[in-house]
């Protein structure tokens, strides 16, 4: 495992052999897997689980309540959204506690700019195009962009 010296690491749960470059911020309750390399200016919040062989790229956003599986590829400025109605704790905003789960399943690819809504699911094996605004569950194997991003053809059309 190397942690740059110039990140802010707060958890201890850090699988071998994963590798945090500079500028990144992970809060004490995120739990990152084995063999993962987060770039650099991430932040990653509590209630986030990275599996093993992740890779984030540069500029990557991860909100509570997002779980990301094994072997996933995430481009750099992806933006994992978590609050459905999002306000200011002082005029009503959502509890923490309630925010809906976002999954990424086992070998997706996210496209660089990408921005994911609140409690989707993307597929297994699964590509979305960058630039994405992802506003609903993506299905297994499926390739899809655009804004709102659609689905274009199955993976094995590739």
């Amino acid at each position: 495992m190397m942690i740059h010296k110039l990140s802010d690491v707060q958890t201890s749960k850090i699988g071998k052999g994963t590798t945090i470059w500079q500028y990144c911020t992970i809060l004490a309750g995120a739990s990152i897997g084995k063999n993962c390399n987060i770039c650099s200016h991430c932040f990653i919040e509590n209630n986030v689980v990275l599996g093993d062989r992740v890779t984030v790229k540069n500029g990557v956003i991860i909100y509570d309540n997002i779980h990301i599986e094994n072997d996933v590829f995430i481009g750099p400025g992806v933006i994992f959204t978590n609050d459905i109605y999002p306000r200011s704790i002082r005029v009503g905003g959502q509890d923490k506690n309630n925010f809906p789960n976002t999954i990424v399943r086992e070998g997706a690819s996210i496209g660089g700019g990408t921005v994911i809504l609140p409690g989707i699911e993307i597929g297994k094996k699964s590509i979305i195009g960058a630039g994405a605004v992802v506003t609903k569950d993506v299905a297994n194997g499926s390739v899809v962009y655009g804004s709102p991003a659609k689905f274009k053809r199955n993976i094995d059309d590739i």
